[in-house]
């Protein structure tokens, strides 16, 4: 059995059964004691003296004691990415995925890193897939695609939770794929496809109903328009005919107005009697053409008389009547 003893998750130095089944340290990765080290940036060199936890090396010059130190653990205190291997997981609604994912971490405590933890990577890694799996429980196969960034994060809670004591963080972790059966898939695709659908239809039929409602709407409004139109013809109308009846009192009484004035003049009478006369004559002369009921007065061909008798209905007309006469007798 192989596990990996240095350079955190990078392989330096392996470790095996020695004598007797009892696991010894392959060294040969590591660096050697020199006397004057020189640790590069970003590296933390963990140093036993007489194989006791002496300290550990600062990036720079460093010296050691050459046979009683030795250098024990190179922990890389960069960002680590691990590749967490597939594996199958049951939903709460009992459907098995084949997820894989991506864990980002970092050691921050290279003492831990060394003497907390055997071999740090396997560890998050089978820490990773545990989660993996308690956290797809939870959850149905519908939630699982629509809640992968929760999933990530509860996935990162627990393993921070847990990987505490060996002196890592972890910064994320990225589900990469999520394998579902091919019947399940099937299914999927044949409710997509029937959603689509329910979506297109109702999405049409609430067309048909705008389209309708329009279409009465504009009706309604053209009702309306139509009927105020008419309305405003017809006043407008009885405006116009109110005013010409007005404007045809207004010069009839002008007419009479004038005309009354007229007669009070001097000779008022004679013009009167001339211009019935008139009339008369050219009524007479009308006689017979546009009916063929004809009412003659008792002497046609006698004009004199008919001017004597016209101007004797005007002089009625005109004369003023008594008191006596307006009263009725009782």
């Amino acid at each position: 059995m192989l596990a990996r003893v240095a350079r955190g998750p990078g392989l330096l130095a392996l470790q095996g059964p020695g004598p007797g089944g009892v696991p010894r340290r392959c060294l040969a990765g590591l660096p050697r004691n020199t006397v004057l080290l020189f640790v590069p940036q970003q590296e933390a060199w963990v140093v036993e003296r007489m194989g006791r936890f002496h300290r550990i090396l600062e990036p720079g010059l460093n010296v050691l004691i050459p046979v009683l130190d030795r250098i024990r653990y190179v922990q890389s205190l960069k960002e680590i990415v691990i590749n967490v291997p597939e594996q199958s997981a049951v939903t709460l609604d009992n459907v098995t995925l084949q997820i894989d994912g991506v864990l980002y971490l970092r050691i921050m405590d290279p003492y831990k890193a060394s003497y907390g933890v055997e071999d740090p990577e396997y560890a998050v890694t089978q820490l990773a897939q545990t989660t993996m799996r308690s956290e797809l429980g939870k959850l149905s196969l519908d939630k699982v695609f629509r809640e992968r960034e929760s999933l990530n994060a509860n996935i990162v809670d627990a393993i921070n939770q847990a990987s505490d004591c060996w002196g890592i963080r972890c910064l994320r972790y990225e589900i990469k794929d999520i394998h579902v059966p091919p019947r399940v898939k099937e299914s999927m695709q044949m409710q997509v496809e029937a959603e689509r659908r329910k979506r297109a239809t109702v999405l049409e039929s609430e067309g048909t109903r705008e389209s309708a409602i329009n279409v009465a709407e504009g009706k309604k409004q053209a009702q309306i328009l139509a009927s105020e139109a008419e309305k405003a013809e017809r006043i407008n109308q009885a405006a116009g005919e109110a005013n010409a009846v007005l404007a045809k009192a207004k010069a009839k009484a002008e007419a009479i107005r004038i005309l009354a004035a007229a007669l009070a003049q001097h000779n008022g009478d004679a013009a009167a009697s001339l211009t019935v006369a008139e009339q008369y004559v050219g009524a007479f002369s009308k006689l017979a053409k546009d009916s063929n009921t004809v009412l003659l007065p008792s002497s046609p061909g006698d004009v004199s008389a008919m001017v004597a008798q016209a101007m004797g209905v005007y002089g009625a007309l005109t004369k003023p009547t008594s008191p006596a006469a307006r009263d009725p007798p009782s």
